[in-house]
């Protein structure tokens, strides 16, 4: 089992930014398969960047551009910087990984599709001016 700890969310004015972290208890087998997803309240849960087994950075439509994951497997830890937020990204903020030797990832028209079971308890990003 891979622990996964999220810290960083906040409140901030439209325009602003901010940076996510999650802490791994370890490397996943891969050294990759995790990301970030994102839940707002009635609204499903949506992959917004993620790591595919070859450590290739997956963006959303909504994100692309704005959005940077990057990794440190030196610690491990995961981050999301977020810029230029709006208040559509105000959600629930989950780390999530695959701890297999693959992971399906697959972007389709501008969505994310990543089958991850590893997920940590999120961190809440409120965009509101």
């Amino acid at each position: 089992q891979l622990q996964l700890v999220e810290s960083g969310g906040g409140s901030v004015q439209p325009g602003g930014s901010l940076r996510l972290s999650c802490t791994a208890s370890r490397r996943t087998r891969t050294g990759y398969c995790m990301g970030w997803f994102r839940q707002a309240p009635g609204k499903a849960r949506e992959a917004v960047a993620v790591l595919d087994q070859d450590g290739n950075p997956k963006y959303s439509g909504d994100v692309k551009g704005r959005f940077t994951i990057t990794l440190d497997n030196a610690k491990p830890s995961l981050y999301l910087q977020m810029n230029d937020l709006k208040p559509d990204d105000s959600a629930m903020y989950y780390c999530a990984a695959e701890d297999k030797t693959w992971c399906f990832v697959m972007v389709l028209n501008g969505r994310i599709r990543a089958d991850f079971d590893q997920w940590g308890e999120g961190t809440l990003v409120t965009i509101s001016s």
